[in-house]
């Protein structure tokens, strides 16, 4: 008689191999008797047989598992990462691995037994940023299109191990929903080290993110050291080597860092050390943060930083702001600023607004970055209804709220044919000082209401326009920049960051419950 231990492996761990010369019976399958004549055979020792492999417990979880029967893998005396042969580009992508898993880098050459080999497909054999992950014979093979999907399945061997001990047997074939997935921080109102910022990096690449704007020019301080304009920056700040060691250390794990200079709002610092060029009303008052847009000499010094770091950063985004203008937060823009209507009808006729001098200082200065060679980004109360000029098109809608005066409901934008990318502030949101009825999100929220279809409130727009919703941002900012340290905002974002990691990858229901995810979250 055969026997079989069924379950010995117990969620595709380990076994032990079969005796030399052991006959193997498939589960379920019935051995065939002998003949009475045939020759009698030892009874054969014992094989070990393997239930259905279960997917990787991960976060984000993985879109699809083959499930298979067999040991699956885990490092071993011997393994080692490989490159495929014409895969040389993924050479970071196993040193890095390997660093992590404590096994040998082995380079472009033969898989073995034991072995992680990292290869990429031809070019349009799957989604951008997707990935095929096989385990079986004892090694791993991970292929994706291009190498960030790769390094995305090299986080999934990272996770299951830590999570369960072993990659299970069988096929991950998994890509993410949204292609614009990450955090923002506000580093102006409140100074975080590089160090802290990389150790940020490095937490967003095992989530599969890849995006990480910086938010660096605001009322209260410009946290980036500058040339062109070394009086507007601020102490403590970054200096130029710290943060081109942060640009490199993103973009070795397929992380793009998006540069924002907000404005004609939230330019105090920069107005601070150039007062004449500060907006006033009819009554000669200073409207905080504002920038005069009417005087030529506003948009010299703001295209002049524009320009500076649009070299400084490299990446394809860059962020122009255009949220909160002073003049345009109040009931009547034309009669509280008058010098602005003014240029307004001069510029544009009778009919010209506030309004329309800001929606083309928007436009000049996405023109601006995007002679740099950048796409240009602004918060979605820059962008008006009616007026005499329109919004360049082009420019990408980051929508965080309904609250402000001019902001729209979401399917505006949508129906205009703008893409958009989801910071919606009743979810995204993580205030320092918890003001104007903001708390801290603990992440349940986002992981059980929200999708990247919900941009305004707790409603989703059209499922029509999910097309041209890019993704999601979990956004910091520092109002009450003392309320807590950096290390208790690293803390306090953890599990969120974790929860928005999910829904941007999988548009599915998750298929743990929130207490199973944060469990995970903990673990992982």
């Amino acid at each position: 008689m055969v026997l079989g231990l069924a379950g010995c492996g117990g969620n595709g761990g380990n076994g032990g191999a079969a005796s030399p010369g052991a006959a193997t019976t498939a589960p379920g399958t019935a051995s065939t008797p002998a003949s009475p004549s045939a020759t009698p055979t030892p009874t054969p020792s014992p094989t070990r047989t393997y239930p259905l492999s279960t997917a990787p417990r991960t976060i984000p979880a993985v879109r699809e598992h083959v499930a298979a029967r067999g040991p699956g893998w885990r490092p071993g005396a011997g393994s080692g990462v490989v490159v495929a042969r014409g895969s040389g580009a993924l050479a970071d992508e196993a040193r890095l691995l390997a660093r992590e898993l404590g096994i040998a880098n082995r380079g472009q050459v033969p898989a073995r037994a034991g072995d992680v080999e990292l290869a990429l497909a031809e070019a349009g054999s799957g989604a951008p940023e997707s990935y095929t992950l096989t385990t079986r014979g004892g090694r791993v093979r991970i292929t994706g299109p291009d190498e960030a999907g790769v390094f995305y399945g090299t986080r999934t061997v990272k996770q299951a191990l830590r999570s369960g001990g072993v990659v299970p047997e069988g096929v991950i074939r998994d890509r993410p929903d949204r292609p614009q997935r990450g955090l923002m921080v506000d580093i102006a109102r409140k100074h975080f080290t590089a160090a802290w910022l990389e150790a940020r990096v490095r937490e967003m690449a095992d989530l599969k993110l890849n995006q990480l704007g910086l938010h660096f020019s605001d009322d209260q301080a410009f946290r980036i050291a500058s040339d062109s304009h070394p009086e507007v920056v601020s102490r403590p700040h970054l200096t130029k080597a710290e943060v081109r060691r942060i640009v490199a250390l993103a973009a070795s794990l397929h992380i793009t860092v998006i540069p924002e200079i907000d404005s004609p709002g939230h330019l105090g610092a920069v107005l601070a050390a150039h007062p004449s060029l500060r907006l006033r009303n009819a009554q000669g008052t200073v409207a905080r943060g504002a920038i005069d847009i009417a005087r030529p000499e506003s948009a010299r010094i703001v295209d002049d930083l524009l320009r500076e770091y649009a070299e400084l950063f490299p990446g394809r985004y860059f962020h122009v702001g255009a949220d909160e203008y002073r003049a345009l937060m109040v009931s009547d823009p034309e009669a509280s600023y008058p010098a602005l209507a003014a240029e307004a009808r001069r510029r544009y006729g009778p009919e010209g607004r506030v309004q329309d001098l800001a929606t083309a200082w928007l436009n000049d200065r996405a023109k601006v970055v995007r002679a740099a060679g950048k796409q240009p980004k602004a918060w979605n109360d820059g962008f008006f209804r009616g007026g005499v000029v329109a919004a360049d098109k082009g420019v990408e809608v980051e929508y965080w709220t309904g609250r402000e005066i001019g902001a729209r409901p979401p399917a505006e934008y949508l129906s205009e044919g703008r893409k958009v990318v989801n910071v919606n502030d009743r979810y995204l949101y993580y205030v320092l000082g918890e003001p104007n009825q903001f708390t801290y999100p603990t992440g349940r929220e986002i992981y059980v209401s929200w999708t990247p279809l919900v941009l305004r409130g707790t409603q989703a727009v059209p499922s029509r326009y999910s097309g041209q919703i890019l993704g999601g941002r979990f956004a910091v900012w520092c109002d009450f920049a003392g309320a807590q340290t950096q290390d208790q905002v690293a803390a306090g974002i953890r599990t969120p960051l974790r929860a928005l990691a999910q829904k941007v990858w999988d548009p599915r229901e998750p298929a743990l419950s929130w207490a199973e995810f944060a469990k995970l979250a903990g673990r992982l």
